[in-house]
């Protein structure tokens, strides 16, 4: 698949970490200072043509979530194929201190899918099912 990028002045092209890694890595264009509790939009300075049936799933990534605390603000981001503003992440600090991400810095990675057209249909009532309105927890023990 192939999608078009535009780069704003100081960005990086989105990366791959490794020849199999299934997200691509996306850099802070430039420096912020995260106080803790608190959530800063950070751009990465890409704007992208992701394609029809697709779109872009953020995820947070796992060293800067683990070791600093940082993780989205919204769990997965959702990029849409008609979306062409800058690529923004709402970082946000767990921890109990300042957190700064630096110019360069990889913020999260993105796995680009496709996604089935769905059409929703009102029914009267719904299927019986084993599980029925089971629901937090209820298929297992604790």
């Amino acid at each position: 698949m192939r999608i078009e990028v535009t780069l704003d002045e100081g960005a990086h092209m989105p990366t791959r970490g490794t020849e199999r890694s299934a997200g691509l890595d996306f850099y802070a264009r430039e420096g912020a200072l995260i106080p803790p509790g608190d959530t800063v939009k950070v751009g990465t300075g890409v704007h992208m043509a992701i394609p029809a049936g697709h779109v872009g799933l953020c995820f947070p990534r796992s060293g800067l979530s683990t070791k600093r605390g940082l993780t989205l603000a919204n769990c997965v981001g959702v990029i849409d194929s008609d979306y062409r503003g800058e690529v923004m992440a709402p970082l946000h600090n767990l921890s109990h201190g300042a957190r700064t991400v630096k110019a360069g810095e990889r913020i999260f990675q993105m796995i680009v899918m496709r996604y089935p057209d769905v059409e929703l249909e009102q029914v009267a009532e719904l299927d019986e099912t084993e599980r029925g309105e089971g629901g937090f927890g209820s298929t297992g023990a604790m």
